[in-house]
């Protein structure tokens, strides 16, 4: 019998490890920068064009490849990074598997140009679906430059794969940001057809923090430092009052990588702990620096995902350190000039204790009597001084912290009438007097039922909120308990919905119109929301690179809220706008409705109570909310009635 074990070829195992490595031109992008990075390079050049689908080119001034390495560097497992299997716990490159170069080689047409500073000439090279097409010598700078073309051509089924060419470019500047915020000592360009996105030059954390995310995000960051044994924490989270509703500003890197850790994450979420809103997210920028020893970077295909050696001792320090950091911020002294300066304690009070009054009273007074007989005097003493009160209920005087005497406080009380004088004329006031009075009397009329007819008649048309939840409302058959939020964001959901398809929406304007400064990224996603967002009501101004200007805004929206829509819409869509317009209004309206709806826990007057539920049962679909929910739901009598009969 024969064998039916062989040996795959070398082209077809690379498209198969092409599957692992290349997903996309996000990942040729962060394969292509890690090895100018490792190269040792100072200034790298990114050039995209149809989002990485028809060019991905990386140039870069690093140390360049000789002919032999430039032929061998697209062979499977061939690399300059290990040498032996010990080597793998004492990493300090990015790559070290040998396999980018020949997985993207696999499905592309690959173009290479190499040279050593120490030649005078270089290698030109050039591959189309791991066949090599032509090596020549050519006049080259210093450094090495690949441009990867038509990516995934011979793999008709993965191209089908690939998003629009909005969702593959964020993905491509995802990949960008995390190698440019590791390397800051690096010069970084990076072109998307033709425009210039990015220009970073060589700088601090901080710099590279705020080139990147651009907008505010200076005054926004505030500084971690910590150094122990284990670990060394540099980097900025932000401050809490700009958290987010997504997670995309979140950065953790160990030895200059990027890395994910849901561990790590709930760290820096413990540090902010009842500092947050519900929902909210911090934004933080970590590098963490351990020895190469203690952790293991080859347990996932992408490098992303990372073993510890001691994860809780990592959890405590990075948990205390931002802490640590935040308590720093929140008591650091700021000058207040609306401060009142009479309101501060002279200087030479400042450690003096107030003195206590003693007080005398005269507990023989007797209101009832005669003044003559009344009158008395009260001797109160005070320090060395003495005073006197004459015909009061009672008498006091205090006493001065510097000894000096004091007369006290003496005051001639008139008579009054006695109490007797009050009832004067009652008994020769006559019956019909009386009875003239302007005072009326309210006669109470005992009933024998608890509620009179007219009050059970309009509780029957009411409607009732319970717990700040559900409204409950009668009708014939039994009641209707409705989810005031989901039923309120079903009546927006329409509204919105209507208002994007006949484009009839109405705008407010503003008398100060609204700058909202956003990142590079977001601003990509709101400048294809516009014409959207444009139909449901919103007036742009103007829109920069870092910002927005709003001058006007829904009818239903308050101006407080426009950041929030904003903010909800953009977290919404963080995994892609849909092509369809369709889908993209729908996607739009209903992540509009989810942030303007009533919350559950607000109070509800009746009238607002009964437009909710006459709203609801006019839209067109009351059954469900826009996230296929219910919205009410009905309880009859019978069933009622079966609940008291247990």
């Amino acid at each position: 019998m024969s064998s039916i074990i062989q040996l795959l070829p070398d082209h077809v195992a690379n498209q198969i490890a092409a599957g692992e490595v290349v997903q996309r031109p996000a990942s040729v992008v962060k394969e292509l920068l890690e090895n100018a990075v490792d190269a040792k390079a100072t200034d790298i050049k990114l050039i995209i064009k149809d989002a990485g689908k028809s060019l991905v080119q990386v140039i870069d001034n690093g140390s360049g490849m000789s002919v032999t390495d430039a032929r061998l560097c697209f062979e499977r497992h061939a690399t300059s990074k290990i040498r032996q299997a010990e080597d793998l716990f004492s990493l300090c490159t990015k790559g070290f598997r040998g396999e980018a170069l020949a997985s993207i080689a696999a499905i592309a047409h690959m173009e290479m140009k190499t040279k050593q500073d120490q030649d005078e000439l270089g290698t030109h090279i050039i591959i189309e679906g791991s066949k090599f097409v032509s090596q020549e010598v050519a006049v080259l700078p210093k450094g090495t430059s690949f441009a990867v073309k038509n990516l995934f051509f011979n793999i008709p089924a993965r191209r089908n794969f690939l998003k629009s060419d909005t969702v593959e470019f964020r993905h491509v500047m995802d990949e960008f940001q995390r190698v440019a915020l590791a390397h800051p000592n690096i010069h970084f360009t990076f072109y998307h057809n033709g425009s210039e996105m990015y220009n970073l030059p060589a700088a601090g954390y901080r710099q590279r923090i705020v080139g990147i995310m651009s907008g505010k995000t200076n005054e926004k960051l505030v500084p971690v430092n910590e150094d122990t044994e284990i670990i060394n924490v540099q980097g900025f989270v932000c401050k809490p009052e700009f958290a987010k509703k997504n997670r995309g500003e979140q950065f953790f890197f160990v030895n200059d990588r990027f890395i994910k850790s849901g561990y790590l994450h709930h760290a820096v979420m413990a540090a902010y702990d009842g500092l947050l809103k519900d929902g909210s997210q911090p934004s933080y920028f970590l590098f963490l620096q351990v020895p190469p020893n203690t952790i293991d970077i080859n347990i996932h295909p992408t490098k992303t995902e990372i073993k510890f050696d001691d994860e809780q001792a990592l959890y405590a320090i990075l948990r205390a350190s931002i802490k640590h950091s935040l308590g720093q911020f929140n008591v650091a002294p700021v000058l207040d000039f609306d401060r009142d300066a009479n309101l501060d304690t002279p200087y030479h009070y400042k450690d003096l204790e107030a003195e206590t009054p003693t007080i005398q009273v005269d507990g023989t007074f007797n209101p009832f009597t005669d003044d003559k007989t009344n009158q008395h005097y009260t001797k109160a003493s005070s320090g060395s001084g003495s005073g006197y009160s004459s015909g009061s209920s009672s008498s006091f005087s205090s006493g001065s912290s510097s000894g000096s005497s004091y007369s006290g406080y003496s005051k001639r009380v008139e008579p009054t009438a006695t109490w007797e004088s009050l009832y004067v004329g009652l008994d020769t006031e006559s019956p019909e007097a009386i009875e003239s009075s302007p005072f009326t009397f309210e006669n109470e009329e005992v009933t024998s039922s608890l509620f009179n007819d007219n009050e059970i008649e309009q509780a029957s048309q009411g409607t009732y909120q319970i717990h700040k939840k559900y409204i409950v409302s009668p009708i014939k058959s039994g009641m209707v308990i409705v989810d005031q939020q989901r039923a309120h964001q079903r009546i927006l959901y329409e509204q919105f919905l209507l208002n994007m398809t006949v484009n009839q929406a109405s705008s407010q304007q503003l008398l100060f119109p609204l700058n909202l400064f956003y990142s590079s990224d977001e601003m990509t996603l709101i400048e294809e929301l516009k014409p959207s967002l444009e139909t449901t009501g919103f007036v742009f101004e103007d829109a920069q690179t870092d910002h927005i200007v709003i001058s006007g805004i829904p009818v239903n929206i308050t101006e407080s809220e426009v950041s929030l829509v904003i903010e909800q819409l953009l977290s919404d869509l963080q995994d892609g706008i849909p092509a369809n317009s369709y889908s993209q209004n729908d996607t739009i309206a209903k992540s509009m409705a989810k942030s303007l709806a009533v919350k559950t826990g607000s109070y509800l007057t009746e009238k607002e109570q009964d437009n909710l539920v006459n709203g609801l049962f006019a839209c067109k679909d009351p059954n469900i909310s826009p996230f296929q929910k219910p919205t009410f739901i009905t309880m009859r009598v019978e069933d009622i009635d079966k609940k008291f009969a247990l």
